[in-house]
């Protein structure tokens, strides 16, 4: 029997499972659900929790941490959990809020005199919410090289310096565009409130509270011998290891914990608990009023009059560290959370009293760590079945067969014109972004070479490509993120300035080549 009909008669199995105990999940269906999703062979490793009515109903790990090691997952392994970090950030300043220490209509400027945005009336007006809430006027993943892929020298000084070089593509507070470097900013306006830095503060005041005795809130935290998942690229069907994602202290309050299933069950009843934990849920992190304030519509991206005929959905918007939707009549909060391999999802059901958290180490993994939460969600909400799982396969795989084709298409070109003479002098420089740094084009072993001079993983062969064109191959390789070099020229024919955008259509947002203006500088 083939594969394909293995695994669907296992997830036909399973969805029958689910609709004869409506409203209720066992253990076995988990695990026969997370079978169904192994069985694609592109998923590593993953943990799984369900929290339900004020109990852990699940808690469990599947697959292997390592495929060098073949050690298995259990419900302490370590995952990075990416921007599910944010609600951690949001949570921090939640509890400066009730000690009357910050209000989240403080302005910005009030605790960093420093912060200046692209508009003076935007810095002047910016406050703690907007750091929050992805509603700055700035594009998708705005500044993101300075984080990305990790390894540069940027500090949070250069971030908030940042901000005034970039371009806005919307008008302030109008439209919504995924941000990671303000949740920075307000990472360090926990630091100048308490003079304690985002990790120690959110270790301290959130982990030690709520017995989350695994988790780091960085990576260089982890201890040697811990229980930890190791990262792995799935891409192009195959799967090999890959270092961790390292951003230090600067990135941390936008995606720097590594948590475990079983200590985000504690985070998870917590946060069902409007703050409340411990014992008789005597002890109390954050007030209700705070939690309902991050879990209120702050910037809305997706209204509908007439609900999806399946969920019933109307709305979606982000919160404070949170995603906000409605389904069947009942307020989702959720996030998900994505480094080189690592792909993580937390969602919370108020209303039912429901958590549920999935995280991988694999990427894309067939899109696992939001085919299995979604899965049980739709049962938990009475909702008709879905086959989340091949859906999502298939989208995967067609996803990067669909850039494979753009890729493919560009290195052949690149091949058919190897053989064109290009003036080397004309484009060999230094040029410099105001933001980013320097950058250098230099002459290597007979090809040109791109080096970043802050961030050096950025570095790779130039080859070219068409015009004035050059593709730049990187050294590094843990996610596709090649990009496109387009130098404009004086009337001497000598470059001038370098533009650049990614060359995948799948190339993470993260990757903001388009947002550079490199300048020539000697």
């Amino acid at each position: 029997m083939s594969q394909l009909k293995i695994t669907t008669l296992l997830l036909i199995f399973v969805l029958h499972s689910f609709i004869a105990h409506s409203q209720s999940i066992s253990n076995s269906q988990i695990d026969s659900l997370v079978a169904v999703s192994m069985n694609l062979k592109n998923n590593v490793g993953l943990a799984v929790a369900v929290v339900k009515d004020g109990k852990v109903l699940h808690s469990k790990g599947y697959g292997v941490k390592s495929i060098s090691t073949k050690a298995p997952v259990n419900e302490h392994t370590l995952f990075a959990i990416a921007s599910n970090s944010k609600a951690f950030t949001s949570a921090a300043l939640a509890i400066l809020v009730d000690e009357g220490k910050l209000s989240w209509n403080d302005l910005v400027i009030d605790y960093i005199p420093e912060f200046k945005m692209y508009d003076d009336y935007v810095t002047s007006n910016f406050t703690i919410t907007d750091l929050l809430t992805h509603r700055s006027g700035l594009g998708l993943g705005a500044g993101d090289l300075m984080i990305f892929p990790g390894g540069g020298d940027f500090k949070i000084d250069d971030v908030i310096n940042s901000f005034q070089y970039q371009t806005p593509v919307s008008a302030f507070r109008t439209k919504y565009d995924y941000d990671n470097l303000l949740y920075l900013v307000a990472g360090e306006v926990i630091f100048r409130i308490t003079g304690t830095s985002w990790s120690d503060f959110i270790q301290t005041q959130i982990f030690n509270p709520l017995g989350m005795k695994n988790s780091v809130p960085i990576v260089d935290r982890i201890e040697s011998q811990a229980n930890i998942a190791i990262p792995h690229s799935s891409y192009n069907n195959e799967i090999t290891e890959i270092k961790a994602y390292d951003g230090g202290e600067l990135a941390a309050a936008a995606g720097g914990i590594n948590a475990s299933v079983h200590d985000l069950s504690r985070w998870v009843l917590m946060q069902l608990n409007a703050g409340k934990y411990g014992p008789e849920l005597s002890k109390v992190l954050f007030s209700e009023a705070r939690q309902l304030e991050m879990w209120a519509p702050h910037t809305m991206t997706g209204f509908e009059l007439y609900a999806d005929k399946r969920t019933g959905n109307h709305f979606s918007a982000y919160g404070l560290g949170w995603e906000i939707s409605d389904k069947k009549g009942r307020i989702i909060a959720e996030h998900t959370g994505g480094l080189p391999g690592m792909l993580s999802r937390t969602i919370l059901v108020p209303e039912l009293n429901l958590g549920i958290v999935v995280l991988t180490n694999s990427d894309p993994g067939r899109y696992a760590f939001y085919s299995i939460p979604e899965t049980i969600l739709d049962m938990y909400l009475g909702i008709d079945k879905k086959d989340w799982i091949t859906e999502l396969s298939n989208y995967s795989q067609l996803q990067e067969k669909e850039g494979d084709q753009v890729t493919t298409a560009v290195w052949k070109t690149v091949e058919a014109n190897k053989k064109i003479k290009n003036d080397f002098k004309n484009y060999i420089g230094t040029y410099n972004d105001p933001w980013f740094g320097d950058i250098t084009i230099t002459e290597k072993n007979g090809s040109l070479w791109f080096t970043s001079m802050r961030s050096p993983k950025l570095n790779g062969q130039m080859y070219f490509y068409k015009a004035t064109t050059f593709a730049v191959k990187w050294e590094y390789t843990e996610m596709p993120c090649d990009a496109f070099a387009i130098f404009n020229l004086n009337e001497e024919g000598k470059a001038m300035q370098i533009k650049m955008k990614g060359i995948s259509p799948n190339i993470d947002f993260s990757f903001d080549f388009q947002d550079l203006n490199l300048k020539r500088i000697d």
